[in-house]
């Protein structure tokens, strides 16, 4: 079973930025979400809710993923 959360839930648009101004964004663009910068390979919760994006980052604070809500 998918949940649908109202508003925007991916940001491709943010692929390649820099991981704190891709939060930024998000929270700038939604504000009942909360964007977490997380660097790849870390380990997080796996459970799903609207007003969390994990924006996952190499190394050197890219975004590597697109930011989804989950």
């Amino acid at each position: 079973m998918e949940l649908q959360c109202p508003a925007k839930n991916s940001w491709p648009e943010l692929m390649g930025t820099k991981g704190e101004k891709a939060a930024e964004r998000i929270e700038e663009e939604n504000p009942n979400v909360r964007a977490i910068v997380v660097l790849a390979g870390t380990v997080v919760t796996m459970d799903y809710r609207c007003d969390r994006v994990w924006v996952w980052v190499n190394k050197h604070g890219l975004v590597i993923r697109v930011p989804r809500r989950g």
